[in-house]
């Protein structure tokens, strides 16, 4: 499971700075398309990646019986760890809803941290009311079969254009969602901390008047007053 430490040093951070350091590492996509808060977040959600794939409808297979197999959205919901966040690739499909309220209750039951998808859930006041933090890309009234295939989970995946592996971590606020690879979890956290406590001391001298060229971004003279007055404390 993910490090408390690191977890709760990027409850700090915005998915804003994380892409920013990520695009400094050379990756580019990291936020998920499509996936938007449900509802207004007070606070910053993160998790690891627990991945869920549907492919397209197939009518031989994607039919209400299909929910009571062994693999099925059910039986994943059932494997999904304390504090995971459920990443699931819908194919961007927005006319049937992957979940609904009772899966959502079950999923909040099991302390899931959110849910976030490229799709859409349906029961739109009862997923509200079971209280699980969803990102995703609204509400449709027909069940998943209407338009997709579950497949399995725990495998890699795309959701909103973006690779997921089972253990990234996910960052999520009223941005979106953004992945960080899991092998470089430790050291973007570092960078974003830092970068964070930069943009503030930036934001103060913006506050006091300082003109923005050398300041943002900052040229040397900049850096090294920032780095003595972190040392003043």
């Amino acid at each position: 499971m993910l490090d408390t430490r690191i977890k709760s040093a990027l409850e700090l951070v915005t998915t804003a700075t994380l892409t920013t350091v990520l695009l400094k590492k050379g990756l580019r996509n990291v936020w998920l398309r499509g996936a938007r808060p449900l509802t207004p977040q007070d606070r910053r959600i993160v998790g690891e990646a627990f991945t869920l794939r549907f492919v397209p409808a197939r009518e031989d297979l994607a039919t209400p019986a299909s929910w009571a197999s062994p693999k099925s959205t059910r039986g994943a919901i059932e494997a999904m760890p304390d504090g995971c966040i459920a990443v699931v690739d819908a194919m961007g499909v927005k006319d049937a809803g992957i979940f609904g309220d009772i899966l959502c209750a079950r999923m909040k039951k099991k302390n899931v941290a959110a849910l976030v998808t490229d799709g859409v859930v349906r029961d739109l006041a009862g997923v509200l009311g079971t209280g699980l933090p969803v990102w995703c890309d609204g509400a449709a009234a027909p069940p998943s079969v209407a338009g997709l295939t579950f497949v399995d989970w725990q495998q890699p995946i795309g959701c909103g254009g973006v690779a997921v592996f089972p253990g990234d971590v996910i960052v999520l606020d009223t941005d979106g969602a953004v992945l960080i690879p899991q092998a470089l979890v430790a050291e973007v956290t570092a960078e974003a901390v830092e970068q964070e406590r930069l943009e503030t001391w930036i934001m103060g001298e913006v506050e006091k008047g300082t003109a923005l060229p050398g300041l943002y971004p900052p040229n040397a003279e900049t850096k090294a007053r920032y780095e003595a007055e972190v040392k003043k404390g």
